[in-house]
């Protein structure tokens, strides 16, 4: 009964292993190997600044201790390599500033240390290159927190995995399991690779990808990801994806190229970085020339530290970095920062229909008896002659008959006819169930009967049933709308969405009837995909903004097409090769608004950061330059801008829990919520 009136031709759920061969061209170096590298380099660097420090505090100790015992020819050494060895890091990176012909913040620093030894100041030159270097290191552990939920996330993969191997199980390393091992996770454990369920059951905590907070149950041949937690079963599972491959491979590489993404307003911040040095290098000349002889070299030197301008530098970074990480919370994996950008423009959404507006699941919606048949005998008529077909249309019958107590007769002969539908011999009688085409071909004069029946299903998909040559009526399916749709679409218009459209390629009836129920503004049905591309592209000429949510698959072109492409619950393989910029872990629309206002929000963020660092920078210098502040004094005030800047960034993270909370709740009071008798509620029979 493969063919019930709908060719299912939308069923691409689980074969995503075609073992795609992703060429990273991040230049990415495998993670663990550059963490490593530039660890190593930060310890010897740390190694050299404690040795200075230590220094530094020996001068000042030796003074209070011995007044006067120690020559101040040995402090003056003594403070003169503690200096050396920690500002060197800042003529290294200056140097390489200069290289690039791109000098910055490094530039300034060094400029005003150099200054500090000219004058011979050799131990406030020690202290300032300290205070510096304790802010950067705070800096780094704060605002490039990229790398900090990088390692959370890397973190949840375990590195060693149990590998079955000829019906013994041993522990390996994680960089030795290849594609096709089967690997063993017991309950409590995390996976270790992505791969296909091949014994056991268990549920899952796919939280990590999805956002979503109920666990998911899994069966044999689901596909499952790394990174996700195993909470009740053992699970057995053929390895389709490895390390950087995984899917959470794949987040975390989107996530450090969020950290190195130049969006259109970060090159505009570097184009004014590049005017800002040599205008700061200025002002301190023109404070030097202006201030009193005696002091005019300290306040030109207080000038550069306080206008590094490394707050405006941190303004745009650390924002994104933590809205992809506010994203990736909630399951979102956004491709590139641009289409974060672009998300909070969009003034059209466009959906598919099938899989997305709906679940791709059909459930029976209404039965049509025939005239002297009962609703109830109808159904157990279909459920006994479908109860051995595997056909997604015969098990929602059967799920529905099992809602209403209805049991099918357990016995007879079955015979499945390809496309058309099932002939039974049961109990009851033989029963025929399928496509009306069908059954009029067996049964010519059930014709007008069927005809009659039929028009009360309009719009959905219809099985119809005949006993011993009586036709019975039929039973309307209905591929379900997703519960929160119409909440959605309503939150899309308080966002300023002028325009939702549905796109499919099922017949206009149903697709109008989803349309109404859902508030869509234009449906268009029967689209082939080259017409959804079209029309997308037509929308764009008109100047609309818009965004697309598709399933990945079969929606390529347009998704592509749109301005921002959102693919519907991909599984990992799929992030790195389906062409919308926007990849959706789960099936959550909700995610939609969220996103454009995450995108909004993102915008106002980085544009309050550039008035803080612009007006830290401008109250610092009028200090500065007038000497209400010392050279320290001018370092913290300098830190404490780029405080403010990272703080008020990271107000991106807390958005993303709210909406994970909001989820949450939601979540559970469905789960509390007495269920509710849908079953019963569905089949009150249809009245022609």
């Amino acid at each position: 009964m493969a063919g019930h009136s709908h060719d299912h031709s939308h069923d691409h759920s689980h074969d995503h292993s075609h073992g795609h061969h992703h060429h990273h061209d991040h230049g990415d170096k495998p993670m663990e190997a550059c963490c490593s590298a530039e660890e190593q380099q930060s310890e010897s660097m740390i190694v050299l600044y404690l040795v200075g420090g230590m220094l530094l505090i020996a001068c000042r100790a030796a003074d209070w201790v011995f007044p006067g015992a120690i020559s101040p020819a040995t402090v003056m050494v003594v403070a003169f390599i503690a200096a050396v060895l920690l500002s060197f890091k800042f003529f290294v990176d200056s140097f390489r500033e200069l290289r690039d012909g791109f000098p910055r913040e490094h530039s300034l620093a060094a400029l005003a240390i150099l200054g500090c030894f000219a004058t011979q100041e050799y131990e406030t030159a020690g202290w300032v290159s300290l205070v510096l270097l304790l802010a950067a290191q705070v800096l780094r552990r704060t605002a490039f927190s990229a790398k900090r939920i990088i390692e959370q996330l890397v973190r949840l993969t375990p590195n060693i995995a149990r590998v079955v191997r000829d019906g013994s199980e041993s522990e390996v390393a994680l960089n030795t399991v290849k594609v096709n091992d089967i690997v063993r996770v017991r309950a409590g454990e995390n996976l270790p690779i992505d791969g296909i369920i091949v014994s056991g059951r268990s549920t899952l905590d796919q939280a990590s990808l999805t956002g979503e907070a109920m666990p998911h149950e899994v069966n044999v041949g689901d596909q499952v990801y790394a990174g996700t937690t195993n909470l009740s079963g053992a699970i057995d599972i053929r390895v389709t994806q490895v390390g950087e491959d995984t899917t959470i491979g794949k987040v975390t590489q989107l996530i450090s190229a969020a950290n190195r993404a130049r969006t259109p307003r970060q090159l505009l911040i570097e184009q004014v970085a590049r005017f800002y040095v040599p205008v700061v290098i200025s002002l301190a000349a023109l404070t030097w020339f202006l201030s009193p002889q005696e002091i005019a070299l300290e306040r030109a030197i207080t000038v550069l530290f306080v206008a590094c301008p490394t707050a405006l530098l941190l303004s745009s970074p650390t924002a994104l970095v933590a809205a992809f990480a506010a994203a990736a919370r909630l399951g979102v994996m956004i491709k590139e920062a641009r289409f974060l950008e672009a998300a909070g423009d969009v003034d059209t959404v466009i959906f598919d229909k099938t899989g997305t507006i709906t679940t791709g699941k059909f459930a029976v919606a209404r039965l049509a008896p025939a005239t002297g048949v009962d609703g109830a005998d109808l159904l157990a008529a279909a459920a006994s002659g479908e109860q051995q077909s595997n056909h997604p249309l015969a098990r929602s019958i059967l799920a529905t008959a099992a809602a209403a107590r209805i049991t099918p007769d357990g016995g007879g002969s079955f015979e499945e006819i390809h496309g058309r539908g099932v002939k039974a011999i049961t109990s009851m009688g033989t029963l025929h169930v399928g496509r009306g085409s069908w059954l009029a071909e067996q049964f010519p004069d059930i014709k007008a009967e069927m005809d009659t029946c039929s028009a009360r299903i309009e719009g959905m998909t219809g099985v119809h049933v005949a006993r011993d040559g009586k036709y019975l009526g039929v039973v309307g399916l209905e591929d379900r709308i997703r519960t929160n749709v119409r909440g959605v679409i309503d939150q899309l218009r308080t966002l300023g969405v002028k325009r939702v459209s549905i796109f499919t390629g099922d017949r206009l009836s149903v697709a109008q009837r989803v349309g109404q129920t859902v508030g869509a503004d234009t449906v268009e049905a029967e689209c082939l995909p080259a017409e959804k591309h079209e029309q997308v592209l037509g929308l764009s000429r008109a100047g609309r903004r818009t965004l697309m949510v598709g399933d990945g698959i079969n929606d390529g072109p347009s998704l592509a097409a749109a301005d921002v492409g959102v693919a519907m619950g991909l599984g990992g393989s799929d992030i790195a090769t389906n062409s919308a910029g926007v990849a959706l872990m789960n099936d959550e629309l909700s995610r939609i608004p969220f996103m454009i206002e995450l995108s909004r929000m993102n915008r106002s963020i980085i544009t309050q950061n550039i008035a803080i660092s612009v007006i830290v920078a401008v109250v610092g210098l009028a200090l500065a330059a007038t000497g209400r502040i010392e050279i320290i004094g001018a370092l913290v005030f300098h830190f404490l801008g780029d405080i403010v800047v990272v703080l008020n960034s990271f107000r991106l993270f807390r958005f993303g829990e709210a909406y994970a909370e909001q989820d949450a709740a939601i979540a559970q009071a469905q789960a509390q919520a007495p269920v509710k008798r849908e079953a019963s509620m569905r089949l009150t029979p249809a009245t022609a």
